[in-house]
């Protein structure tokens, strides 16, 4: 920009200089500062400009990295010059805080902090004693409550002196938090007393980090000697955190130097002030404790039965919650952290905002996937018993066991790619070519995969002309069997021997519905040429009332077992014709059932079935048919008398 300043600069002095010729003219005016511009001197003067103009912003380029350097430097020097002179500051700084309150006539802060938490464990105490504040996650918690309300109500009712206030309320809210996450670290290790010891350990030191350097200012306590505390803390909680993982955490030796070198990297982090992969190395570590522990107490809290919609609803919004909580003060550290070399890069900045939001577009979306899951799930555990029901309602739900499947496989297609999608624009990616491409992709695929796209298709026609539920038995060309489910492509169909089909809705055909509202069945019987039909016709009609009032069977009788008459005159007797409607996939079993009757009717009435006989010679055929009558019947007797 400078050198544009230079030659408007030389443009105006120029211009002024000209100005002085009364009798010039503008058309002589624009004709010499053109002359002047086409000089060499000046050219060579304007790109000399310009190039000294580029020159100290090619240079801050590469600055970022070592300014971060020198930074970095200088704070370790001034930390460790520091770290002696750190007992005599809290000396100093605890000294004013105590005057000050002796001053306005209290005791001490520390005096004062001890009766505040003695007074909020006596109201906790009698909360415990008089109260049923139950088990789980809700019943630790309220008591920490009771405790943290009753030291409220006592500290802002008393005007404290400044000092002892700013303290007592830094202090008093750090006791609050600590034992919170105590009841947290007892929720995600409640087997392991060791573990939970240590854990509880380092948080209290990191809380009374935190406070402490939270007071630093307050207290008027030198930053550097503030900073200097702050490492020291931190040295120990390195320490005793690479303690804990080689003494209470049961995992084989190498996982255990892993977690060490990892402990190490994430404290390095720290000391260089790269505050952003700090905190991505603390979440690694604690997050998923964390999100552990929350959803423990989500379900505590919820009174909806373990895996409702409900119960989806408030354990994945409540990590949801947590996960979101963590991305803003990923982005709040960034913020304050405005001095770190990476922010001078407008290409790492972007990345990094834009991951936060990925972060949140995947939380979104698999929410939105889960709750719609759980909801198919149970749709289809409940539309899997329709027993009792009226048939449009049986119906309804079998077309739900065979239509939400899909519904659910196609969700889950569209919620995967509009996250990748929006992820990708967040990230920077032009996502229109993308589009474009993947659709001419897409034209291109379908060509050289016509049956696929035929098979996708022909699914989608079978489904809206509900040609066939799950669950009903089907036959199509050589194929037959029982509908056991669906992909977007072809339909797995069971054989009533066994074998598995899976068959591409596009060879499928006509398809043959066997189990579709009711079913006739139809059977013949053939009877001797002295059968008395309508006395055939009476049995069969009496019969058919007896399995319609069978309460086993008559539910699933339509129309009972009628007689329709004689069929036709067979070469060794009378085919009798038989019919009954029945619900779909009963009728054999109901057939089976109604030989057995009407055999044992016949025989007790005297009508004989109709066999092959050969007469040999004679003339008398009346006694060759008597007598081969006699010696079926003693046959017949002699089967019943064996069975008995």
């Amino acid at each position: 920009m400078k050198w544009i300043v230079a030659f408007v600069f030389s443009l105006l002095v120029a211009t002024a200089a000209h100005a002085q010729s009364a009798a010039s003219s503008p058309e002589q005016k624009v004709d010499e500062l053109i002359n002047l511009l086409k000089d060499p001197e000046v050219q060579s003067l304007l790109e000399a400009r310009k190039t000294a103009s580029s020159a100290p912003a090619e240079a801050s380029k590469g600055a970022g990295v070592a300014d971060w350097e020198a930074g970095v430097r200088a704070r370790v020097d001034s930390v460790v010059a520091a770290i002696p002179r750190i007992p005599g500051e809290i000396g100093a700084a605890g000294m004013r805080t105590r005057q000050d309150a002796i001053s306005h006539g209290y005791a001490p802060v520390f005096v004062i902090f001890a009766g505040l938490v003695v007074l909020g464990l006596f109201v906790e105490r009698l909360y415990r004693k008089y109260s049923h504040h139950g088990e789980g996650v809700l019943g630790s918690l309220a008591p920490i409550a009771v405790f943290a309300g009753a030291m409220a109500i006592v500290f802002f009712a008393i005007e404290w002196p400044p000092l002892a206030r700013i303290t007592l309320l830094v202090y008093l809210s750090a006791f609050v938090l600590y034992r919170l996450g105590s009841v947290l670290i007892g929720l995600a290790w409640p087997q392991e007393p060791s573990m939970r010891l240590r854990v509880r350990v380092l948080l209290a030191i990191m809380i009374l980090a935190v406070a402490t350097a939270m007071l630093g200012i307050p207290l008027s306590i030198d930053p550097v000697v503030t900073t200097a505390t702050s490492y020291c803390f931190s040295v120990i909680m390195l320490a005793l955190a690479i303690e804990t993982a080689w003494s209470a955490w049961p995992k084989p030796t190498m996982y255990k130097a892993g977690l060490t070198a990892f402990l190490v990297a994430v404290w390095i982090l720290w000391c260089l002030d790269l505050q952003g992969l700090f905190w991505l190395g603390i979440y690694t570590l604690i997050l998923p404790g964390i999100l552990r522990a929350v959803g423990d107490a989500a379900e505590d809290f919820t009174s909806a039965q373990p895996g409702s919609l409900r119960s989806v609803l408030v354990v994945r919004g409540a990590r949801a919650v947590v996960i979101a909580g963590a991305v803003a003060w990923l982005a709040t550290v960034w913020k304050m952290n405005s001095d770190g070399f990476a922010h001078n890069d407008p290409v790492v900045a972007a990345l990094f905002y834009g991951i936060l939001k990925s972060v949140l577009v995947l939380l979104v979306a698999d929410l939105v996937w889960q709750l719609t899951k759980n909801w198919i799930d149970r749709t289809l555990v409940v539309s899997s018993d329709a027993t009792g029901l009226p048939p449009a309602d049986a119906a309804r739900r079998a077309r739900f066991r065979t239509l939400l499947p899909i519904f659910r496989n196609a969700l889950a297609v569209i919620v995967a790619v509009l996250a990748v999608l929006i992820v990708l624009a967040q990230l920077g990616v032009q996502i229109g070519p993308l589009i474009a491409g993947a659709g001419i992709f897409g034209v291109a695929i379908g060509f050289g995969s016509q049956t696929l796209v035929k098979d996708v298709i022909s699914g989608v026609f079978y489904m809206l002309d509900d040609a066939f539920r799950v669950g009903e038995y089907i036959q199509a060309k050589s194929y037959k069997g029982t509908v056991e489910g669906f992909s977007l492509r072809s339909v797995r169909l069971r054989h009533h021997r066994g074998p598995v089909f899976t068959v591409p809705f596009g060879e499928l055909g006509a398809v043959e519905n066997m189990s579709r509202d009711w079913v006739i069945d139809k059977f013949r019987i053939s009877v001797g040429y002295d059968t008395d039909i309508e006395k055939a016709r009476k049995i069969a009609k009496r019969i058919g009332a007896e399995l319609a009032e069978d309460a086993e069977l008559g539910p699933l009788f339509i129309q009972p077992l009628k007689m329709k008459g004689v069929e036709e005159f067979g070469d060794y007797g009378i085919v009798l014709s038989f019919a009954m409607t029945t619900v779909p996939g009963m009728q054999t079993y109901i057939r089976r059932k109604a030989y057995a009757r009407i055999r044992e009717a016949f025989q007790e009435n005297g009508i004989e079935f109709a066999q092959p006989t050969v007469q040999v010679g004679g003339e008398d055929k009346g006694g060759v048919a008597a007598a081969a009558s006699a010696v079926r019947a003693q046959q017949a007797k002699a089967a019943e008398a064996a069975t008995e």
